[in-house]
């Protein structure tokens, strides 16, 4: 037995440097997206990717909330424990591929036949069923542990980056919501005071019962708009507050009274080509390791087709007296290789091979979606940037237009060449303009920092 393992030895350290693999070679799948984006040629500049969020984000108030955020987000924080989970399993693997030593103690009493017992206490070390990786099932394990620690790393940057665009997306909202309420409030009071016009016209037979109920309802219609307002602002700060995993400071609060959608600026991104994608956004890789994991674990499930070689190996003292182990006791060494041949498994092993191969199938197919809806997010913002940019100049070149328009039906009305309902439709048609107006400004602003998010942008700057 001891010239097998003598043996064996040569022969394992062969097979290690040999490096004896079942894993398939790998091969990156094709991407199944167009060469090029839909629409009009993207615009030139510094890419997303090479934009760190502090510095394409120039509000030093949104970088605060941005930090905050990164710093007491759960979901952030769930994603970096899981690297810390995917670390450990990884040490687990790599300690497999290497023998474990320990001290052992033991005793033991039995009857000799002639009413005596004998007992023989023993100490010294113990290598217990150490795996003889011929066939590199152990280090298939470790190979997929470690491309599973990769994905893991990749998710960090990934949940960080949706935070970033999140908590920017986030205040953007509260920015509108605030422009919004300050639009709605001041509406309401011109509509009392065109209400109290009008009473007074009505009191003195200046104006008909149809003039009063018109400007009634448009005073109404105006305390449910602010109600709105007020009830979407309670629940975007919420969300927000949710993001950030605390409440909302007070000076970041106080700074959304100074600030205003159209004087933020965000840069202008190029797009690139759709290539780009694969190595600049991390859940793409992330789906590309998680790949490469169950490619790893197809190797793991061939190498259980073939012997499995274990090594238990012991070395200490033996005695009759515990008290002798260390000073009168026997010295031994004990070897106890064992060879374990599948023969028959009722089909476990075939099945197990047949579930990694399903698992490397599932794993491309994600691979692959993951890239076409990363495709489909960034033609999406790309579509929204060429259209928001005309949509925000055309409605407020239609607010221009819809300001003069009240101004003169007010002066017309003033001089009696336009009716009440006329005065009352120019002032409904302005301030559906200005909401809109606001909306719009804010759709750019969002579909900005999506744009940057879908590109990639930030990654330099996420940390797992």
């Amino acid at each position: 037995m001891n010239k097998f393992v003598l043996r064996l030895a040569p022969l394992a350290a062969a097979m290690a440097l040999s490096g004896c693999s079942f894993i398939p070679t790998y091969e990156r799948p094709a991407a199944p997206v167009a060469a090029q984006w839909p629409g009009n040629a993207p615009a030139s500049g510094k890419a997303a990717t090479d934009l760190a969020w502090q510095q394409f984000f120039s509000d030093a108030s949104l970088r605060q909330l941005i930090a905050i955020a990164i710093a007491n987000n759960r979901d952030l924080r769930m994603a970096v424990l899981n690297i810390e989970q995917a670390r450990a399993q990884l040490g687990l693997k790599r300690a497999d591929q290497l023998p474990t030593v320990n001290a052992a103690l033991a005793g033991s009493r039995s009857p000799t036949g002639t009413g005596k017992y004998v007992s023989v206490d023993s100490a010294g070390l113990v290598i217990t069923s150490y795996e003889l990786d011929f066939f590199g099932r152990v280090a298939s394990l470790k190979e997929q542990a470690l491309s599973q620690y990769l994905a893991s790393q990749e998710g960090s940057r990934t949940a960080q980056i949706s935070l970033v665009a999140s908590v920017a997306q986030a205040w953007l909202g509260l920015v509108a919501d605030r422009e919004l309420l300050a639009l709605s409030k001041r509406t309401l009071t011109t509509r009392e005071d065109s209400l109290r016009l009008t009473q007074l016209r009505f009191d003195h037979g200046a104006a008909s019962d149809l003039d009063l109920r018109q400007a009634q309802s448009l005073r109404e219609a105006a305390r449910v708009t602010l109600a709105q307002q007020q009830r979407q602002r309670a629940l975007d700060e919420n969300a927000l507050t949710l993001l950030l995993g605390q409440a909302l400071p007070e000076d970041a609060r106080a700074h959304l009274s100074e600030v205003s959608l159209a004087q933020l600026k965000l840069a202008e991104l190029p797009a690139g080509a759709p290539s780009d994608l694969l190595t600049a956004r991390p859940d793409i890789r992330q789906a590309e390791a998680q790949l490469i994991a169950a490619n790893a674990n197809i190797g793991a499930a061939r190498a259980a087709f073939f012997p499995r070689i274990s090594l238990t190996v012991g070395a200490g003292s033996a005695s009759n007296a515990l008290s002798g182990l260390l000073q009168g006791g026997t010295w031994g060494f004990t070897q106890a290789p064992q060879l374990l041949m599948p023969l028959f498994d009722a089909g476990r092993n075939q099945a197990g091979l047949d579930a990694a191969k399903s698992g490397r199938d599932i794993a491309v197919a994600q691979y692959e979606k993951a890239i076409q809806s990363a495709f489909r997010e960034v033609a999406d913002a790309l579509a929204g940037r060429d259209t928001l940019t005309e949509q925000v100049q055309a409605q407020q070149a239609q607010a221009v237009a819809e300001s003069a328009r009240f101004g003169l039906t007010e002066l017309r009305l003033a001089h009696g060449a336009a009716s009440q309902l006329d005065w009352l439709d120019a002032q409904r048609s302005l301030f559906t303009v200005e909401q809109a107006v606001v909306t719009t400004q804010l759709a750019y602003l969002q579909n900005q920092v999506a744009l940057y998010k879908t590109l990639g942008g930030g990654v330099a700057s996420a940390t797992p």
